[in-house]
């Protein structure tokens, strides 16, 4: 029997919301969850909230926004969608305001219809407007409807806020640094994860089309809970795995031919993110093996550079460096070391950079320099690690190494002591996924 998911309590959403009120010193923040949309006709996307929103309240219904007052006396406001039995017959279950009120530990709550009414009222005599700025069109004209109700009455003696801040930049900072329950949701999100890839490298065999495989991620992500991938899933073989954002997902697979899954779920509004490249057959070519024994190198030496205190951009360097002599090594790039760097000729075959931060987003918040300085790493910062190389058809290439591409990526936890890799459980070495394949196709 599975065992249940971590969750965040209630209590540690409260938490948030009164660090982010203390932050903002005084003044009324206003932060909208994302908007249901259309896929065709009468029938919308699967829903998933906004990240900001969610970070704040825990609250998963649409149409709702979080108003937080910072001041004398702080509150919580959260305006949600009125108790409607009708709606719920067709649509499920809505708490309406006075059971969100309770259940998630606000100050007060409101029905969403009273909005518009009522934000005039609350920014009165407010210095500064926090809310997500640019995020959408629709959402800013709204804002500066509000604000601009309360310029209207200043002759009666109230005052308007005079700034406009985006939230943000706080919340990112906020965000950037893990609590114990964030990286438990994480640590399990991945460990689904593994399970996917894992089920999926022990599944696949030649003939089968890439939609079957991304049947087998699925699979696994649902029955563990998952209700979604973090992000579309790449199930891409032979010349698609050179596609570093690939989507069409429906080739035949051959024996001879790589496959690159880069597949991961979320779970609760976390992410996780990993990457793994394998033969379709049996057993790497040499060509393979050499590219895929390249980046599996400069992943473990880019995951030697992360430590807490090491600036944000060096395991990226390091990618590079690793990479650059690598593929001069292998006669894809010619010079010295320097000389392929300054020129940046290596890029033909690496073109990203090594790692992104991940949390609720799978590119999650938070800046990646400060100052124009590197930030430097620190204990609850999670980051993916994922060197890669992707050598297309050229005149110049050797044949022999035409459509190989690699990406291996793991999702990295920096700890007081060093980092703790989150996905470490997915097969990873040439021998270890030459086992699995092995024992997979037996005889064919």
């Amino acid at each position: 029997m599975n065992k249940p998911n971590p969750t965040i309590r209630q209590a540690t959403f409260a938490a948030r919301r009164a660090r982010f009120i203390e932050s903002m010193g005084r003044g009324i923040a206003v932060i909208p969850t994302a908007p249901e949309t259309v896929r065709n006709r009468d029938s919308h996307f699967p829903y998933r909230n906004d990240s900001y929103f969610h970070y704040l309240s825990g609250f998963t219904e649409p149409e709702a926004v979080l108003v937080l007052i910072a001041g004398e006396s702080p509150k919580s406001i959260l305006f949600c969608r009125e108790k409607n039995a009708e709606r719920e017959v067709w649509d499920g279950f809505r708490f309406g305001p006075e059971a969100a009120r309770e259940a998630f530990a606000m100050d007060e709550a409101q029905t969403i219809a009273t909005l518009d009414e009522t934000l005039p009222k609350l920014m009165a005599d407010q210095p500064t407007i926090f809310t997500p700025l640019g995020l959408d069109p629709a959402w800013d004209r709204r804002i500066i409807a509000a604000l601009n109700g309360v310029r209207a009455q200043i002759r009666t003696g109230i005052s308007a806020p005079a700034v406009l801040h985006d939230a943000r930049d706080l919340l990112d900072r906020m965000r950037l640094l893990k609590d114990e329950e964030e990286i438990a949701l994480m640590q399990r999100a991945a460990d689904i994860s593994v399970g996917a890839h894992t089920r999926a490298m022990a599944r696949t065999r030649p003939g089968w089309f890439e939609y079957q495989v991304e049947a087998e991620l699925t699979h696994e992500f649902l029955r563990h809970g998952a209700l979604s991938p973090a992000y579309p899933s790449i199930v891409a073989s032979g010349p698609g795995a050179c596609v570093l954002h690939y989507r069409a997902n429906d080739r035949q697979m051959a024996a001879g031919e790589l496959r690159l899954i880069d597949a991961g779920c979320e779970l609760q509004g976390y992410a996780s993110d990993i990457t793994r490249s394998f033969p379709v057959g049996k057993a790497f070519t040499g060509p393979q093996r050499e590219v895929y024994e390249l980046v599996l190198a400069a992943q473990a030496a880019c995951i030697e550079a992360l430590a807490p205190g090491r600036p944000f951009h060096d395991y990226h360097d390091v990618a590079e460096k690793v990479l650059a002599q690598g593929l001069i090594d292998l006669r894809l790039c010619q010079g010295t070391l320097d000389a392929v760097l300054e020129t940046g000729d290596f890029k033909r075959f690496y073109m990203h950079r090594a790692g992104h931060w991940l949390g609720l987003d799978v590119h999650d918040a938070g800046a990646y320099r400060e100052a124009g300085q590197s930030l430097p790493l620190a204990p609850g910062m999670v980051l993916t690690v994922e060197p890669g190389c992707y050598i297309r058809p050229a005149e110049n290439v050797d044949e022999r190494f035409w459509n190989i591409g690699v990406r291996i990526e793991d999702d990295l936890l920096i700890t007081a002591t060093g980092t703790r890799n989150l996905t470490a459980a997915a097969p990873k070495t040439v021998a270890d996924i030459e086992a699995l394949r092995r024992d997979a196709l037996g005889n064919r």
